[in-house]
């Protein structure tokens, strides 16, 4: 089972700007509302390898996820996994300069391993509803970093 949802969002700013907000990963908790915080696990700067765990509200829960850099082609694009309850997440941010300033493009999946049959029984029922729920809380996510680095 995968499922993937997609947003753009043109940003008035530099890719190197949007680049410095989305690998700012220990100030991801003041520019992203839904964050509530940010443990990092790996020193260094931004790159493959790079790990924390985040503390993240969404449709009601709170729920810490380790996550980490799988992809980093700086100011290019960047992929981020977490492994959870038997879900495989892959984020994915690819940016454009155009028109004086960026594209941002984000994009994340789930890939289900082994869905029992109750999983399949309750994707096939609110599976759209997640979708339009994880859709909304991109674009916040979007429009979040794109006031951010707007204010650089």
């Amino acid at each position: 089972m995968d499922h993937t949802v997609s947003l753009t969002q043109h940003i008035n700013a530099s890719g190197e700007e949007v680049w410095a907000v989305i690998s700012d990963i220990p100030g991801s908790a003041s520019t992203l509302s839904g964050v509530q915080s940010v443990q990092m696990l790996s020193e260094g700067p931004y790159g493959v390898g790079t790990r924390w765990k985040e503390t993240r509200t969404m449709m009601g829960r709170t729920e810490t996820v380790e996550m980490w850099v799988a992809q980093s082609e700086a100011p290019h694009s960047t992929t981020v996994k977490a492994l959870q309850d038997g879900a495989d997440y892959t984020s994915r941010m690819t940016l454009i300069e155009r028109d004086g300033g960026t594209d941002l493009t984000m994009t994340f999946g789930a890939e289900l391993a082994n869905p029992s049959r109750l999983t399949r029984l309750g994707m096939a029922i609110f599976g759209r509803l997640g979708l339009r729920m994880t859709r909304k809380a991109l674009a916040k996510d979007l429009a979040e970093i794109a006031a951010k680095a707007e204010s650089l």
